[in-house]
């Protein structure tokens, strides 16, 4: 039953209607209010406005009536392009849709019938009888039309032509109303639901075969008493339908590479937020994000964290990936959205994250995030605040990564390789101009490594110091996930057997949007089913945050006096690995995991310890934090204003770090030192604001 009707109006004076945005995933004519139109081509029907970005939600919401469960089919469809018109009317439209329900509207159920009825009740479309659809058309007359306004784009006019799914006699036609279809297909949706076909795909995808996967979906509908919907008759056939599907995909729409991504977003225009071809003054830049990733997004993003991996295989393929990353309640890594841009990521991000979180707040205006990971000290953070309204910290695992490989593969002795890593860090804190001469004067014959700082990261240092000044640092959990994602992303997506398919975009968009996107869906589902478990990766799943969950800390030798090094027992206690630099973000450690420029589980568990023991030190960016108030402590400034000024900005540190205490205990961010905390609350006190 529809929601409450206004008195009537005039199509005149629709856009005075307010315009209706139920706080629900997906909403119905129920929850809307509805004024009757007088006069006009669309006079006695009900018209209501929402914005055009809820269509969707609408049009599901519809789908779900428990009496009559429908699937609305888009019948017919007319666009414009803006600017086609100089005069246009008040319900002048961009973009035209006419939904009707899917047992309609030609009448099969009497094969009298069909000559006569049916040629009767064609819509406005001119579509005749629809080949192998006869046994579920059934004359249902409910549809309504969708209007993208040509006057406000953004707002979309429902008109409601019939809202009752009856035949043309005005008795029911299907669901639990109808007598007739009492224990025939015919009480439940005429499809099955986006959500099962998501399900089915994804496990075909990772190649389940179809008799695991119908002995799954029999289990789960007798585990609720039998079947309740459309879903629950799950055939054999259905599955096999989709399994063609996935055999006959093809990422070539096209052989020229872009116009086969056109082709592409004009398909799936739902899943991208954001497209701009490339011109000879503008880059390519794509966003990508399909509705399990959005939902995904709502959920681990609210109140939590979103990182960012960037320029993955800038190396290799056509254009980097960059991918936004949800962390689960297992502390694992998940892909959110996906950009693919011709330039560096940095310099589009302006034009995309305002849709991408228009995009979220239009699902869900209350969502809201804690913390925004970034690897990149080039990014505008404030684009980022003012997007997202949260915090933004600076993730250095790309950094910690690229440092150690190269010192592995460029620098010979173990001994320097251990020194030059942990002065290397060192330098991001430290508050001397020269630091950086000083470092590449002392290990002047190491040429190898030098030669490659010199040309990659020079120029980037200064931005990287002035970074880790402005931006708190990410701790080692987020950090084990994202390692774990990029090496994820390494092993499907960079595998030699796709060497030839690299330099396509295409082929990339598909990869994301069945491959790799179905394995982790399969990932969450048999994380909250306990289902199929079997085809999981465990070296995927279980990330080097997990694995150091598993050290005892009774295995950890870690002295207070010594700081020096760490040392780590193995499980057996027949294998000793030695952590230097212990607690810091550039730790190292001499297992074999860690000498291929990873994260290991012996440094993070030995980070854990520091910091719940809160060793003084341990983090560089709680030394340069230390250093900054006892230099101020020990010299005040002279002068009263600048003393005032140092006096609030000292204040608003205190804020920060309180404010910041959540984020560190759920291991986000490193934990300062309590003895920094006591010293800075000392000074506060020593020189109190006025």
């Amino acid at each position: 039953m529809k929601g409450r009707e206004a008195k009537a109006a005039r199509m005149e004076d629709i856009l005075n209607l307010p315009v209706q945005d139920p706080p629900r995933a997906e909403f119905s004519a129920s929850q809307l209010k509805w004024v009757k139109i007088v006069g006009g081509r669309q006079g006695g029907d009900d018209v209501a406005l929402i914005p055009f970005a809820r269509v969707e939600d609408f049009v599901k919401g519809e789908s779900s009536n428990a009496d009559c469960p429908a699937s609305f089919r888009v019948e017919s469809r007319r666009r414009r392009r803006e600017g086609s018109t100089s005069k246009p009317r008040v319900d002048g439209y961009i973009e035209y849709t006419l939904y009707w329900c899917s047992y309609g509207p030609e009448d099969y159920r009497d094969n009298e019938s069909v000559v006569g009825d049916s040629l009767g009740m064609k819509p406005l479309s001119g579509k005749g009888s629809r080949p192998g659809r006869h046994h579920m058309m059934r004359g249902c007359l409910c549809h309504f039309t969708v209007k993208r306004l040509y006057i406000r784009p953004s707002i979309a006019l429902i008109i409601y032509n019939q809202q009752k799914h009856v035949d043309k006699t005005g008795a029911p036609c299907h669901g639990l109303l109808d007598r007739h279809a009492v224990g025939t297909r015919a009480m439940y949706a005429p499809r099955i639901s986006e959500e099962l076909r998501q399900k089915v795909m994804s496990m075909l995808y990772a190649a389940i075969p179809i008799d695991d996967i119908m002995q799954h979906h029999m289990e789960l509908v007798q585990r609720h008493g039998g079947p309740l919907n459309r879903d629950d008759f799950l055939s054999r056939n259905d599955v096999r339908n989709m399994e063609r599907l996935v055999h006959n995909s093809s990422h070539e729409l096209n052989e020229n590479d872009e116009c086969s991504v056109k082709i592409w977003v004009r398909r799936h225009q739902k899943y991208v937020f954001f497209y701009q071809e490339r011109t000879d003054t503008e880059p390519f830049i794509m966003g990508i994000q399909t509705k399990w990733q959005l939902e995904q997004m709502l959920h681990y993003g609210r109140n939590g964290s979103i990182a960012m991996h960037s320029s993955f295989g800038r190396n290799k393929l056509k254009y980097p990936l960059c991918t936004l990353l949800a962390f689960n309640t297992s502390h694992s890594a998940i892909p959110v959205a996906w950009i693919i841009s011709s330039s560096l990521i940095c310099q589009g991000i302006h034009k995309w994250i305002g849709p991408l979180a228009e995009r979220i707040y239009t699902k869900d205006p209350t969502w809201q995030l804690s913390s925004f990971l970034v690897d990149d000290c080039s990014f505008k953070v404030s684009l980022i605040r003012e997007a997202f309204r949260c915090r933004v910290l600076l993730c250095l695992w790309h950094v910690r990564r690229a440092w150690i490989r190269n010192l592995i593969k460029r620098s010979c002795h173990s001994g320097v390789q251990r020194e030059m890593f942990r002065l290397l860090g060192s330098i991001l804190y430290c508050t001397r101009s020269n630091a950086v001469e000083e470092f590449m004067q002392v290990f002047v014959d190491q040429c190898a490594f030098m030669e490659y700082f010199r040309e990659r990261w020079l120029p980037r240092i200064d931005a990287l110091i002035s970074g880790m000044k402005s931006l708190p640092t990410a701790g080692p959990e987020p950090q084990a996930a994202i390692e774990s994602y990029h090496l994820r992303s390494k092993f499907k997506l960079l595998d030699i057997q796709y060497c030839n398919l690299w330099l396509r975009v295409d082929w990339l968009i598909h990869m994301l949007a069945t491959e790799y996107h179905s394995s982790f869906w399969l990932d969450q589902y048999s994380l909250g089913t306990g289902c199929f478990e079997n085809v999981r990766d465990p070296s995927f799943t279980s990330s080097a945050w997990h694995r150091a969950l598993n050290i005892l800390d009774v295995n950890v030798i870690l002295e207070e006096q010594n700081l020096l090094l760490a040392k780590v027992l193995s499980e057996d206690r027949n294998s000793v690995y030695t952590v230097w630099n212990p607690g810091s973000e550039f730790s190292l450690c001499d297992c074999a995991w860690s000498k291929r420029g990873n994260l290991c589980e012996h440094v993070i568990k030995v980070a854990f310890l520091c910091r719940t023991r809160q060793f003084a030190g341990t983090s560089l960016g709680s030394q340069g934090y230390r250093q900054a108030m006892l230099s101020l402590l020990q010299k005040p400034p002279g002068d009263p204003i600048v003393l005032d000024h140092a006096n609030l900005r000292v204040t608003q540190l205190h804020e920060d770090v309180n404010s910041l205490e959540e984020l560190s205990n759920s291991g986000l961010l490193q934990r300062l030192p309590a003895e920094a905390d006591s010293q800075m609350a000392d000074y506060v006190r020593l020189f109190p604001p006025p």
